[in-house]
């Protein structure tokens, strides 16, 4: 099962969203938002909820991909998030998750008995490539012990 699939398996927001998630590797996440006029906001293009959920999502599908291994020993929560909206929004936007900090380094800190924390940054854009909303997650690994 891909991270995607998965995601979409365990998320309803995903699935109620209909995200697509293109790519998903421990270094980069995109994940697109299609244009579907029951999730737009008054000027017509996707919500700002709609545009949350699609960051957050991409950025969990690169936590899931670059921290899956750890999973038997820890949780990834979300901690925290920040969204700044740019330039409007119209028709079809996709995100793109980049991890704000090494892997091997946060899971050192895991190893350590640490609750590390690492950011994760999302440049959401239309389909000119223009970004209309960059955000940052802060994601932990929380251990089960």
């Amino acid at each position: 099962m891909s991270i995607g699939d998965m995601l979409a398996a365990t998320v309803p927001m995903a699935r109620t969203l209909n995200l697509e998630f293109l790519k998903t590797t421990p270094e980069r996440a995109v994940v697109a938002l299609p244009d579907q006029g029951e999730y737009h906001n008054h000027v017509g293009g996707p919500h700002a909820g709609a545009m949350f959920t699609l960051g957050e999502s991409a950025s969990g599908a690169i936590v899931l991909a670059a921290f899956g291994d750890q999973l038997a020993r820890a949780v990834p929560l979300a901690v925290r998030a920040e969204i700044a909206y740019k330039k409007l929004a119209m028709g079809p936007v996709t995100a793109t998750a980049t991890l704000g900090r090494p892997a091997a380094e946060v899971v050192a800190e895991l190893d350590e008995g640490r609750r590390p924390e690492f950011p994760v940054s999302v440049a959401i854009r239309r389909e000119d490539g223009a970004v209309t909303g960059e955000m940052t997650v802060v994601w932990t690994l929380r251990p089960n012990s």
